[in-house]
């Protein structure tokens, strides 16, 4: 090995073998590059350098094995934490899937379950789920009317995971003024009673994006608002909704068991032969007009009956009609609409049941709109079991066929 010195006299850099390399101060000789001419001095020197070369070799390893350990150790963490969040991910989609049944649902409908949870306006979705099996029970195949019981496990697709969320800034003002405007006849810790007025759809779907029930769950700040029964757009009167799932599912009970009664006032056309009397016929869903199914009468249909009273008749213009007080103890789509229509005296303003002669004698005397009214509801509460009724006045556009008349009691 050849080592010469790079510098002036005292310099600590030397070249060795092409290589720069730098010598602790002990090693530098004393006086001029002269005095290295003799053998064993080199020699020493080249030992010198070798053995520093080497520690600064074993130097470099060493961190190189270190970087190289520190790489792998990074790596490994960083699939350990991508394989956690990659489990925790999957545990959420596996609970956002599934559905757990508690007590307060024991031996209700899975579709009726399904309703209250998720809301009424995917009703029509969830029952097409459950037919065509992407909603399971326990892991198997079930139907809109299967039973559940405490602890069992629902299987929801996509499309039911997330749960509608509405805000102020997707419904349109009109709406929520109109809902804000509704006159509260009952409210309490779990129940909330409103007078609906017509022309408004109590929740979205079939063409709006929201309703009545919409608006009312932002307005009063109430998430877990929902529907104890329906009314049509058209009809106005008593609305009772539930703050929570468990007066829902009590509620929803007794309208099954038929523990409730509703009374109806219609103006229908014609004077009924019969002042009193029971209306039973079967229903079933048949064709479709104007987006909506129209409910007639078929044998195979279900079994619909109603009471009806006939209160008062009127004339007016060479027109008749009547005040009907109906109580029905089915509750088929359109029944009371249906039925009356079938016994050849159509509520006034039905523009899908009611025949073109009906429709333009009704207009001829200023008539607008459909004459059905919600007027009175009868109930016990869903948790103290205290007798509730709750009565709502006739809309003010009622006045002019009840009053501008001539009338005869019944």
């Amino acid at each position: 090995m050849r080592v010469r010195g790079i510098g002036k006299t005292g310099s600590r850099s030397y070249k060795v073998s092409g290589k720069m390399l730098c010598l602790p101060s002990r090693l530098c000789p004393e006086g001029s590059i002269g005095g290295w001419d003799s053998r064993p001095q080199i020699i020493t020197i080249a030992c010198a350098l070798r053995c520093y070369a080497m520690q600064e070799n074993t130097e470099l390893t060493a961190y190189r094995k270190d970087s190289i350990r520190q790489r792998r150790f990074g790596k490994k963490m960083h699939q350990q934490s991508h394989q956690q969040s990659h489990q925790q991910s999957h545990q959420k989609r596996h609970q956002d899937s599934i559905l757990s049944i508690d007590n307060s649902e024991n031996g209700s409908r899975l579709d009726r379950v399904l309703v209250r949870r998720l809301g009424a306006a995917r009703r029509t979705l969830i029952l097409r789920l459950i037919r065509k099996g992407n909603v399971r029970l326990n892991k198997k195949r079930c139907k809109p009317e299967s039973r559940v019981a405490s602890g069992d496990q629902v299987f929801l697709p996509n499309s039911l995971r997330q749960p509608e969320q509405q805000d102020s800034a997707t419904i349109p003002a009109s709406l929520l003024s109109k809902a804000e405007a509704l006159p509260v006849l009952y409210e309490d810790k779990c129940l909330l009673v409103v007078n609906k007025s017509a022309g408004l759809v109590v929740h979205g779907g079939s063409g709006h994006d929201s309703g009545l029930i919409e608006s009312l769950k932002v307005l009063h700040n109430l998430p877990e608002l929902r529907l104890a029964h329906r009314l049509d757009r058209d009809t106005s009167g008593v609305l009772l909704m539930a703050k929570n799932l468990e007066s829902l599912r009590r509620l929803t009970e007794s309208f099954r068991q038929r523990d409730m009664q509703k009374t109806y006032f219609a103006l229908v056309a014609g004077h009924p032969f019969v002042h009193a009397g029971r209306m039973i016929s079967k229903l079933a869903k048949g064709v479709e007009r104007g987006g909506e199914r129209m409910v007639v009468d078929a044998d195979q249909g279900k079994e619909s009956v109603t009471d009806f009273q006939a209160m008062i008749e009127f004339k007016q213009g060479g027109f008749d009609y009547a005040m009907l007080a109906l109580t029905p103890h089915s509750g088929r789509t359109h029944q009371l609409r249906v039925q009356l229509q079938n016994e050849g005296h159509a509520i006034l303003g039905d523009g899908k049941y009611a025949g073109k002669d009906e429709l333009a004698a009704y207009k001829s005397i200023g008539g607008t709109g459909l004459m059905l009214h919600a007027w009175r509801l009868r109930l016990s509460h869903p948790v103290t079991g205290r007798s509730l009724d709750f009565t709502a006045p006739w809309p003010e556009s009622w006045q002019r066929l009840l009053i501008n008349s001539d009338s005869y009691s019944k």
